[in-house]
């Protein structure tokens, strides 16, 4: 019997409480990583072989384990060695200094997981102390002390991106003003300043996917000033999101019942920011199937 399929990476986050391992965690899961928080080291070879069965679901895998885990966090180690013939590993550590970690913990009112009837520095000197071998043999280490949860987004992205997770997604949605406006989008930008296909019997019927009512729309006067002016705009908007560690965004166009207008512009929308560098599109037209 051939032998189950393994992940191709397994990270480990570890660190001191308080140092950003929530933000990390987060960070990796948008870049696609499979992540399990307050996993039990003991946990890590029968984790693997679950992973395997999911194929590429589950190709990066992303274990956070500290002390939380009590006496089970001190076979870390030994789980490590047990697995590492088995997947590549990584230790990712996350540390700060006293003085910022006692002023996380002031922040939240939450005692240090190993402070108990002692002091909050105690608690800290005690995790370092128990911490100390871990970090020595981590691969990558973050002193987060400076470092708001954007920054350390970006410093995490920076270390274990690959070239397409550091893409841009885009939705581009139509929508007609009639059935109301999208929850869910980012920036809204209205349609109706062009003439409507509508009122032209040969292009009632058809929509903004048929190129008639498309050329139509495109043709009109400041339909492509708008494009372009548009397109311009975006542009440092996208770049922001970047830094802002928004990754995803929807863009939604609107005209008044999302069949004509709206269509037509997405669509040509779409392909323009498709080819900015970095930015990936998807095209979604939310009302088009409506009567």
């Amino acid at each position: 019997m051939s032998e189950s399929p393994r992940p191709r990476e397994l990270l480990l986050v570890t660190g001191m409480s308080g140092a950003g391992r929530s933000t990390a965690a987060n960070a990796l899961e948008d870049l696609g990583w499979f992540v399990i928080d307050n996993l039990p080291p003991q946990l890590l070879g029968p984790l693997l072989e679950l992973a395997g069965r999911s194929g590429d679901a589950a190709a990066r895998l992303v274990a956070v384990m500290d002390i939380r885990g009590g006496k089970l966090f001190a076979d870390v180690d030994a789980a490590l060695e047990a697995v590492d013939d088995q997947v590549a590993v990584r230790v990712l550590f996350l540390d700060a200094t006293d003085d910022a970690l006692v002023r996380r913990f002031e922040n939240v009112r939450r005692p240090h997981p190993l402070q108990g009837d002692g002091t909050l520095l105690q608690g800290i000197a005690e995790e370092r102390r128990r911490l100390l071998e871990l970090r020595e043999r981590s691969d990558e280490v973050i002193d987060t002390s400076e470092l708001n949860i954007h920054q350390l987004a970006a410093a995490v992205r920076e270390r274990f991106a690959e070239p397409d997770d550091e893409r841009m997604r885009l939705t581009l949605l139509s929508f007609g003003y009639k059935y109301g406006l999208p929850s869910d989008a980012d920036l809204v930008a209205d349609c109706r300043f062009l003439p409507n296909p509508y009122w032209q019997p040969e292009l009632a019927e058809g929509s903004g996917l048929d190129a008639p009512v498309r050329d139509y729309v495109l043709g009109q006067p400041g339909a492509q000033q708008f494009l372009d002016a548009y397109v311009a705009a975006l542009v440092p908007v996208l770049e922001g999101y970047r830094r802002e560690n928004k990754r995803h965004a929807t863009i939604a166009l609107g005209c008044t019942g999302g069949r004509h207008r709206s269509v037509a512009v997405v669509e040509e929308l779409a392909g323009r920011l498709g080819r900015l560098p970095g930015v990936s599109t998807r095209v979604s037209h939310r009302d088009l199937g409506r009567e």
